[in-house]
């Protein structure tokens, strides 16, 4: 977010008490968000915007000011209210480079250290902008700036490798009005394609972070910004772009700056398989009715996977003057806290989680399995991203060899009596002979890249890595 001028418009310490009795025949096919047959069970409400939030498997977090972590009333709320964490200005192009080449993370590794003791997830924002760039870089254009946009990437997701599960990996690349045209900066200058050479720059510094694209005023569906922005992300995932995640930064001022189809947006963009995230929210005057229905939206749509709001309290907020936070000045819980954490206790779960499960023993650390590659056909790899008693998340790496492929499906046999749930990004059936097939969004994958799907499972007595894992291509 832009700092300028208002704009219009613990999840590994709370074990998600996911509300779905899943009952699934063996021969049922199971998919993100549909076919599973569930029934909600009594949960007892949770007392704190995380907890409550981690029961469906959500994150809820907020943004964070490294100047405000010696604030005792700001740092027990940080602590205890929530789940996530965005570094509000620590991150950002100016802060971690502000000479070129020379980097620098102090203020940014003191919101990590924190919040990574506080068991919270974190975001990272943001890697390419055309604000708060650092003065050399303005001075830069052309092939120059390319390569530096490039250098800065690489060098902060480098830094910050395994500690962060998110990554606003391009900020606000779009025009405000009714053109649908990219915002003119000196990264656009670059060319066209700067966008996607961020993206892909940026999972070749780090391949297990999801790399997602941020913006405001793209909440109505039928605003021609939404529409640009849905029509990249859509080409990307189409074209093997790396991107996972697209942030809605939901700046509200009251009235009716919340669109009627919010829920409509949300859903669309979820529905090109990437998970959506509210990542900046704040309402003038805290309306409980625009923080309810938004967050109500969110828990309606199984690729919303988290929401963040820009800032603790009222004092902390850079609309500071609009009131527009859950807590007040003095940290006192407004009535917008109660309606959103209302909200939070009655949502339905995810299609998929977005981080990993939390655990009371050590994560499982398998590697993982895969079979030689074939020319022209596909690789496919099987981790354990965690696990925890009864229960574990695996995920799927699927590669395409030395040419395209247009579909895949992977099969392998779980031998410890595993089954699958829930799963995303891909269509699987069977157990304990499982298939996995490639969905709508992500079967064509070029040459020598590559796609995931991820699953919820359950174990008794052991939970070993399957092997052998085969993919076969079409």
């Amino acid at each position: 977010m832009t700092e300028q001028s208002v704009r219009d418009t613990r999840l590994s310490r709370w074990r998600p008490r996911l509300r779905a009795a899943v009952v699934c025949a063996a021969t049922g096919v199971l998919a993100a968000g549909v076919a599973m047959t569930a029934t909600n069970e009594a949960s007892a409400a949770e007392s704190t915007l995380g907890a409550a939030a981690a029961q469906t498997g959500r994150l809820f977090g907020t943004a964070v000011a490294a100047s405000r972590l010696n604030d005792s009333t700001y740092s027990r709320l940080l602590q205890t209210e929530f789940s996530a964490c965005t570094p509000e200005n620590e991150m950002k192009i100016d802060a971690t480079e502000p000479q070129q080449g020379q980097f620098s993370f102090g203020a940014a590794d003191q919101i990590v250290a924190r919040c990574r003791a506080n068991g919270q997830q974190i975001r990272g924002h943001t890697l390419a902008w055309h604000s708060q760039q650092p003065q050399w870089m303005q001075n830069l254009s052309g092939t120059a700036l390319r390569q530096a946009m490039r250098n800065h990437i690489t060098g902060v997701m480098t830094h910050f490798r395994g500690q962060l599960y998110a990554w606003d990996v391009v900020n606000e690349a779009f025009a405000d009005g009714g053109s649908g045209a990219r915002r003119d900066s000196n990264l656009q200058r670059t060319g066209d394609d700067w966008i996607e050479d961020a993206f892909r720059t940026a999972r070749a510094a780090d391949p297990n972070v999801k790399l997602c694209y941020n913006d405001y005023n793209i909440d109505n569906w039928t605003a021609a910004k939404t529409q640009a922005v849905f029509n990249m992300v859509r080409d990307f995932r189409q074209r093997g772009v790396p991107i996972d995640c697209v942030g809605l930064q939901s700046h509200f001022t009251g009235g009716s700056s919340y669109p009627s189809n919010y829920r409509t947006t949300l859903s669309q963009f979820a529905s090109l398989g990437v998970e959506v995230h509210i990542t900046e929210l704040d309402v003038t005057g805290a309306s409980t009715t625009q923080y309810a229905n938004t967050v109500r939206d969110c828990m309606a749509v199984a690729g919303c996977t988290g929401i963040t709001v820009w800032g603790i309290r009222d004092s902390d907020s850079w609309r500071s003057g609009e009131s527009p936070l859950l807590f007040d000045g003095g940290g006192n819980k407004k009535p917008a806290y109660t309606a959103v954490l209302n909200e939070l206790n009655v949502g339905q779960p995810t299609g998929g989680p977005t981080s990993n499960p939390p655990t009371s023993n050590p994560p499982t650390s398998n590697p993982p399995t895969s079979n030689p590659p074939l020319p022209g056909g596909c690789t496919a790899s099987y981790s354990i991203i965690n696990s925890w008693p009864g229960g574990f998340q695996g995920e799927v790496r699927v590669t395409a060899g030395n040419a395209p492929i247009s579909g895949w499906t992977v099969t392998w046999t779980f031998t410890n009596g595993q089954t699958i749930s829930q799963a995303w990004n891909a269509t699987v059936s069977g157990g304990p002979a499982v298939t996995a097939r490639n969905v709508s969004y992500n079967g064509n994958l070029g040459a020598g890249t590559s796609t995931t799907f991820g699953f919820i499972g359950s174990w008794n007595g052991a939970n070993s890595v399957p092997s052998p894992v085969n993919c076969s291509a079409s």
